[in-house]
């Protein structure tokens, strides 16, 4: 075999193991971060924050409201960033309304907040997703 071809051989070897790895990988991340899961029509919850969690895969906040804890998703870390939304935006105890999809499994309590207000200040986080009434 002559050494182009061989080196040929390789990027083909490495090109075809970097397509089967993000072959598994792609689904799971699509899977993750679609919508499929969420309810097409947007809701208004409105409650007091128990836990901020800024951190990977999407910054999450427990929100108590008057029929128990939910779980407010918001955008990837660098998307919730941009909103404005950053540590110290929010504490628990502040009220918050968050704006967004909840999920087809009415008994999960969990929502992916589009929009969240909290300490007076509006963050639009998914701004092309809000609904406007």
């Amino acid at each position: 075999m002559k050494r182009s071809q061989l080196k040929l051989s390789q990027c083909a070897m490495i090109a075809a193991l970097a397509l089967s790895a993000f072959g598994g990988v792609i689904p799971t991340a699509m899977a993750h971060h679609g919508w499929s899961w969420a309810e097409s029509e947007q809701m208004t919850l409105q409650g007091t924050i128990e836990q901020v969690q800024i951190a990977p895969p999407h910054p999450t906040l427990k929100v108590r409201a008057k029929d128990g804890v939910w779980t407010v998703e918001l955008g990837n870390p660098s998307q919730t960033k941009e909103a404005g939304f950053v540590e110290g935006s929010a504490k628990p105890g502040d009220a918050i309304t968050a704006v967004g999809n909840r999920d087809q499994d009415a008994a999960a309590k969990r929502m992916k907040a589009v929009q969240v207000s909290v300490g007076g200040k509006t963050y639009d986080i998914y701004p092309s997703r809000i609904k406007k009434p």
